[in-house]
């Protein structure tokens, strides 16, 4: 059987709705929080209810919300909006997990244009939210609502093509085991790196994990977390396993603090990015040509294409996109 999903904060009609809606004072220092977006709705709103608890978190800041592919608004025409509400000092948080392509080079981006187009505003790119207590926490207390404490894990993360990430994504899965006292951690992503979910799940039923906890190393559901599983369903369904998911991280109030804690590290100038190991400062084998890439080129087209396609055309009305 399939232990009944564990999403973590509900999802109210339209959460999202308070952080741009909401009624602000003035101020000159923001904070913008730039999600990946998704084709899922319910993914969008999640981050939304994220970007409120933050608000919340933070009423000394300027706090909004854009996306950098997939879902509107945009983050660059955001960034203006909050210029045009008097904000003078804005961090440019990525609200992702690991630090892959998207977080070093296509949220940079945005704090290049934006440097551009409004020269006389500080802007300052914020850290990934990395591997931190804060979000183990979180997984653990999952685990334990779902019944999987002290069970095999299998977390799975979003594969990508820099190292440096993945790495990460594997020392998050290694930690979360031994906070939640799992005796055994595999990892799988759901693309573009090895192991892949399928292959991932055949390793814990070759090791002969007969019930064993699945943790999902995701802010918000989305079609990658709703692919893999299918493909835990298609496991249990062969009679391959009994499985706990134990969801992924959700809105949950854990985030809004690790959020909180990176801004205040980027203005003061104390990012968490790891640079020993980046594809993007390491000449790593095969992928040579990202060291010194220009930021927000080379690595996702489509991400361009929704920073320069629409553009200041979504300047203004952004919150009837909310």
């Amino acid at each position: 059987m399939l232990t009944p999903r564990l999403t973590g904060i509900p999802i109210g009609p339209r959460p999202g709705a308070a952080v741009a809606g909401r009624s602000r004072d003035p101020k000159t220092a923001g904070l913008l929080l730039v999600a990946h977006g998704s084709a899922c709705v319910a993914g969008v709103r999640e981050a939304r209810v994220l970007g409120t608890a933050v608000a919340d978190r933070r009423p000394d800041l300027d706090v909004d919300l854009g996306f950098l592919e997939l879902a509107l608004p945009p983050a660059g025409p955001v960034l203006d909006a909050m210029v045009d509400r008097g904000c003078r000092r804005i961090v440019v948080q990525p609200l992702m997990l690991l630090a892959a392509g998207h977080g070093k080079s296509d949220v940079p981006a945005i704090v290049l244009e934006g440097r551009d187009r409004h020269p006389g505003v500080d802007l300052t790119f914020g850290s990934s939210l990395g591997v931190v207590p804060e979000l183990l926490a979180v997984g653990q207390k999952n685990l334990a609502e779902s019944g999987g404490t002290g069970l095999p894990l299998l977390v799975i993360a979003r594969g990508t093509s820099d190292p440096d990430a993945n790495g990460e994504a594997a020392r998050g899965a290694r930690l979360l085991a031994e906070w939640s006292g799992a005796p055994d951690v595999e990892v799988g992503f759901t693309g573009v790196t090895w192991p892949s979910v399928p292959d991932a799940l055949d390793r814990m039923r070759r090791l002969g994990h007969e019930r064993f906890a699945v943790f999902f190393w995701f802010i918000a559901k989305g079609k990658l977390v709703e692919r893999a599983r299918d493909q835990i369903d298609e496991l249990v369904a062969g009679g391959g396993a009994d499985v706990v998911d134990a969801g992924y991280f959700g809105p949950d109030p854990g985030l809004a603090e690790v959020v909180s804690l990176r801004h205040d590290e980027a203005v003061a100038g104390r990012p968490r990015t790891n640079c020993d190991t980046c594809s993007f400062r390491s000449p790593w084998p095969g992928l040579e040509d990202r060291v010194g890439q220009e930021r927000g080129h080379g690595h996702s087209n489509l991400a361009a294409e929704h920073r320069h396609a629409l553009g200041h055309a979504h300047t203004h009305g952004l919150h009837g996109h909310r």
